[in-house]
């Protein structure tokens, strides 16, 4: 893969493929721009070299979708990508120009207009269908606004979709400062990891939090679970014998591994509630006395103890999903203690990535004492495993 630096920018339309897919507050104002300051060193280096910088990126999914021939009939505001347009300024220092769609004479002819160093973003890629089918006249159609591109959004890059799988084939491309990055430290842990390797695993996303643990089971010396993998696991095993049962599916899944492994480390207390609200009849108990009304909704103090144990020995630590229901202040605890273990280990690599668990870290004040930070929690197990990146590949070629 080229790097960024190794393309002919100055005077050239650059189209660079972001992820500001970020949470918004109440009154639709950016909530929390790690993602957006992410994506500044590759702005700024290809503005201090003279590029006009087209900025495209998905955002929120629309209920309501368009395909490219509805696009003059009908115009969607809900999912659109402009809050991220003024903390973009802000963080830039510079005036960003928002066009409120990605393709067609519009677009363009704002585009025409540009003069090196200008900025532009344009409205959220998905509110076409043809981005997530990966339609290459789509892909086209974003391709013919620029004469390079780079692909910065590597938290998305394990997806067959448009601007990630097609635009790299239509154009001269190259990866991202933030793209190089993630790459070189997983290629690390992959290659030469530092020793012990330890592995939390987390979240709600239990089929794809399966796959993780069977690749961490054969790649690291501990495998520590939290959150719905880590209920599916005692279920399956028999531990928590009045959880309900996750499907035949799920179970065969989980017996396809070494589910019996001493790498594997499973809650040795949870805290529970008869609901989700942490305000019903919440208690700490061992996994087998959890009662049929009860779901498990974070680790105990004596799992949080273990773990800590664990990570204080660690040489690289990855952390993929909360470890409860972290949302909420009665169940952010587990999360929120192992997170400062980590954080204590000056020692060891620190690797965390996934939405959900960046999220929740960054309210516990936690998020940037990580050396790297991947958005794409899917995307960094999925390459860590040597799983299918589209995004890369295209790349290469």
């Amino acid at each position: 893969m080229k790097r960024v630096a190794q393309l002919p920018v100055k005077g050239k339309k650059v189209l660079l493929r972001c992820d500001f897919n970020v949470s918004l507050t109440k009154r639709g104002c950016v909530d929390g721009d790690i993602r957006i300051r992410q994506a500044t060193p590759t702005i700024n280096y290809l503005l201090k070299k003279g590029a006009k910088v087209i900025l495209i990126s998905h955002f929120k999914e629309p209920k309501e979708k368009r395909s490219i021939r509805e696009a003059r009939k009908r115009k969607l505001k809900e999912g659109s990508i402009y809050p991220v347009k003024k903390r973009l300024s802000f963080l830039l220092k510079k005036r960003v120009k928002f066009v409120d769609d990605c393709i067609g004479e519009k677009v363009e002819r704002e585009i025409e207009k540009m003069k090196d160093g200008d900025v532009v973003l344009l409205e959220n890629l998905r509110m076409y269908k043809e981005e997530k089918e990966n339609s290459l006249f789509f892909a086209k159609k974003l391709a013919v606004l620029a004469d390079l591109y780079v692909n910065d959004a590597f938290s998305v890059s394990h997806r067959k979709h448009a601007s990630i799988a097609q635009i790299p084939l239509l154009l001269p491309s190259a990866g991202g400062m933030l793209m190089q990055k993630e790459i070189k430290v997983l290629e690390k842990i992959k290659r030469n990891p530092r020793k012990p390797v330890v592995a939390v695993v987390g979240g709600a996303k239990v089929e794809s939090k399966i796959t993780a643990v069977k690749y961490f089971l054969e790649n690291a010396d501990h495998v520590l679970l939290g959150g719905k993998i880590a209920n599916t696991m005692l279920a399956v095993r028999g531990i928590a014998f009045n959880l309900p049962s996750p499907g035949e599916e799920m179970v065969r899944a989980v017996r396809e591994m070494d589910y019996t492994s001493p790498r594997l480390h499973l809650p040795v207390d949870v805290i529970t509630s008869l609901d989700d609200t942490g305000k019903k009849g919440v208690r700490e108990t061992a996994p087998g006395s959890v009662r049929k009304e009860e779901d498990i909704f974070d680790i105990g103090k004596e799992t949080i103890k273990l773990y800590g144990d664990i990570i204080k020995e660690a040489g690289t630590v990855i952390w993929a999903g909360p470890l409860g229901f972290a949302e909420k202040k009665a169940f952010e605890k587990g999360t929120k203690d192992v997170g400062k273990s980590i954080v204590k280990n000056d020692k060891a690599l620190k690797v965390v990535g996934g939405g959900d668990t960046n999220k929740t870290l960054m309210e516990l004040g936690l998020l940037e004492k990580m050396d790297l930070i991947s958005y794409g929690g899917g995307a960094m197990l999925t390459y860590l495993r040597r799983g299918p990146m589209p995004g890369i590949k295209a790349l290469e070629k």
